[in-house]
């Protein structure tokens, strides 16, 4: 299968393509544009029916279209939306609400990038926030069949874990396939089979014979949570030999919470939770209050049921070994009867606590990185009862929240001077008072202390007088980085530092592009803000290190900027002129965008005046391709003249680099002014 190219093609009339997010064994998946919805985000997930000719694609897309109807009445806060079916050429696409936020995989691989993991608390939160979804699907007879960190979101909106990519999906495409006669329903056009559920996190059973039922779910997020308070991969946490998990090994927890997730992912399936609510009940977790959504949804029983898929030669994840079993009635998946007695209501009521009994300490995992004062102040700052719940304590949610960091000492702080403990306080009380994050405070200053004195990674600074310099050094390196924020980023920018994501890149091109703006132009203004702050440090990373949420943060505020007119500038000419000559002052690191909608065949004269190395200058297409993908880019050439090749609005972009406010003047000239320009392209189209 060959994936959709980016570009202006609207698929079923309305959907354009921004960027494939995945792939797997039945087709693409898209982040797409929805034209009819004033551009809003949704998930385009491409099907291939392994079908020829337009009567069988008709008829697979009627059959899909009835085995999928229960998956468009699902109406759960935690469950994207499945919006509509639709057919493009020999594909069927499923379209679903998009969902802004890191998966639990990318906040995993976060912390494993620090030697951290996830904390009892925040599984114990997750079990809280996931178990009622999991009650809610299962009272209806859906199971996922695919819960991973993967295919669980963390959504930036409000911090709760959203269910993605349903499993059950996936099994709709093989049953249709199997009623048009397809000789290998589970197979992709490479003739590979693709299994219904991820190795390592699915039981033996749903892997051996395609049977899934609740209990197979709730397997899958025990198993997840093994993963995220481990930091470790199923396969690591498994014993073949003895066909047991040996996670305990790596992490300790309460009792209470060990004795659930032991049963949770038993071997045999006898031996787990049969239902969500068996685990509530457990955990003294009180059922969602689902009126609003738990309705009469039909739930028909399965036609047919396809035979399960073929075995796989060594499947490489922790499994117990069984003899393959014939399907036993209909598979276990939306449209099936259930087969055990439906939940009672749901009542809201008070949830006590999650872990009622005392938390026995974990394990101090083996540095890779260090923290210099991390622990010495957790100490220091208990000593003193001035943080409440720490300084470097839990929040709700976040890039970089509750990263267990090695290398930091378990010393108290009676060796601290009334002078030190006088200076932490207020660097604590500074953080909150700007809003800063002080978990991510405390990464960003590690990062920046330890790349000054690098021969100090993997050592731990103490509460003793020989490092009272050391920690007076990482003192003022994070009153330096408040200072920084406080003069550089908007209140709103400062808060969600620790939060930024990918996914704000992609609502942010929407949100420029509305302007005739492109990502590039974007990029050029939070760029050189961010060089002028961090010198030679070029920002290639995302949000791989902390300084880089520095980065997302100047963006956020310059597309505010862009919005609110004050870095964007359109340039027109009145009848009988040809030229304009617009002077401005930029301050160091800062820069504009000017936008011109001219047609093709015009003659185009820039001029930037003084030329200086310091001036950057870039000229932007309305179309970039491949092959020309602007006219000028962060030139220091600031002269351009030509014949334009395209129609619609061209992009000026100034930056300065200078350490000084500069003075510029910026000379433009077109031949042939047209004082009514052709109508540009819609403003939804990508710039790029």
């Amino acid at each position: 299968m060959f994936g959709l190219g980016q570009g202006g093609m609207l698929l079923g009339g309305r959907y354009r393509v921004v960027r494939e997010l995945g792939r797997g064994g039945f087709g693409h998946t898209y982040l797409a544009e929805d034209a009819n919805r004033f551009q809003e985000m949704c998930v385009l997930k491409e099907f291939v029916p392994q079908v020829e000719g337009e009567a069988a694609l008709e008829k697979a897309q009627q059959l899909f279209a009835r085995e999928a109807n229960i998956l468009y009445q699902l109406d759960h806060p935690q469950i994207p939306r499945f919006r509509e079916l639709f057919r493009e050429g020999g594909r069927l696409f499923l379209v679903q609400d998009y969902v802004e936020g890191p998966t639990y995989q990318e906040l995993l691989e976060t912390r494993r990038r620090y030697a951290g993991q996830f904390s009892e608390n925040e599984v114990a939160m997750l079990l809280r926030q996931v178990l009622p979804v999991l009650q809610y699907l299962h009272s209806l007879g859906i199971v996922h069949r695919d819960i991973s960190p993967d295919n669980l979101i963390q959504r930036n909106a409000d911090g709760l874990p959203v269910l993605i990519d349903f499993g059950g999906v996936k099994q709709l495409v093989v049953n249709v396939r199997y009623q048009l006669g397809v000789e290998q329903p589970y197979a992709n056009a490479d003739g590979q089979v693709t299994r219904l559920g991820k190795a390592g996190y699915a039981p033996a059973e749903q892997l051996d014979s395609g049977v899934a039922n609740p209990s197979s779910d709730l397997y899958a997020l025990g198993v997840t949570v093994l993963v995220l308070l481990t930091s470790e991969e199923p396969e690591a946490l498994f014993d073949q030999r003895s066909q047991t998990w040996q996670w305990q090994e790596k992490v300790r927890v309460s009792p209470a919470l060990a004795t659930v997730l032991n049963r949770l992912v038993a071997p045999r399936a006898s031996d787990r939770y049969a239902t969500a609510d068996q685990v509530m009940a457990d955990f003294h977790i009180a059922a969602y209050d689902s009126g609003s959504w738990q309705s009469s949804l039909p739930i028909r029983m399965q036609p047919m049921t396809p035979p399960p898929p073929p075995p796989l030669p060594d499947p490489p994840a922790p499994r117990r070994k069984s003899t393959p079993q014939p399907p036993r009635g209909p598979a276990y998946i939306s449209l099936t009867d259930p087969p055990y007695a439906p939940l009672p209501q749901p009542t809201a009521s008070y949830t006590p606590p999650l872990i009622e009994e005392p938390v026995e300490p974990r394990p101090r995992p083996t540095p890779r990185s260090s923290s210099g004062c991390l622990q010495a102040l957790l100490g220091l700052l208990v000593l003193l009862g001035v943080v409440g719940l720490g300084w470097w304590g839990l929040t709700a949610s976040g890039w970089l929240d509750n990263i267990a960091i090695p290398g930091g000492s378990d010393v108290g702080g009676p060796d601290i001077s009334e002078e030190e403990q006088t200076r932490k306080r207020a660097t604590t009380e500074r953080a909150q008072a700007l809003g800063v994050d002080n978990s991510y405070l405390t990464q960003l200053t590690d990062q920046l202390f330890y790349e000054r004195y690098p021969d100090l990674r993997g050592t731990q600074l103490t509460s003793s007088p020989e490092d009272a310099a050391l920690r007076t050094e990482w003192d003022a390196i994070a009153n330096d980085m408040l200072t920084l924020t406080e003069q550089n980023l908007s209140t709103a920018a400062r808060q969600r530092l620790g939060r930024y994501n990918s996914s704000d890149l992609d609502r942010w091109r929407a949100q420029v592009n509305q302007l005739y703006v492109s990502r590039r132009a974007l990029y050029d203004l939070a760029d050189a803000r961010y060089g002028n702050l961090f010198p030679g440090r070029v920002n290639d990373g995302f949000v791989e290190e902390p300084t880089s949420q520095i980065w997302f943060a100047l963006a956020q505020d310059r597309v505010n900027a862009l919005e609110s007119g004050q870095k964007l500038t359109e340039i027109s000419f009145q009848p009988g002129t040809y030229s304009q000559q617009i002077q401005v002052n930029l301050d160091p690191g800062e820069g504009q965008v000017y936008t011109l909608n001219l047609n093709s065949g015009q003659l185009l004269r820039l001029n930037l005046q003084p030329s200086s190395p310091e001036t950057l200058l870039s000229l932007y297409l309305p179309s970039p391709t491949d092959e020309d993908p602007y006219l000028l880019s962060d030139s220091s050439n600031t002269t351009w003249s030509g014949e334009l090749t395209q129609t619609g609005y061209y992009e000026i972009v100034v930056v300065s680099t200078a350490q000084q406010p500069i003075t510029y003047q910026l000379n433009v000239a077109v031949d042939t002014v047209i004082t009514n320009p052709a109508e540009p392209p819609a403003a939804s189209a990508d710039k790029d």
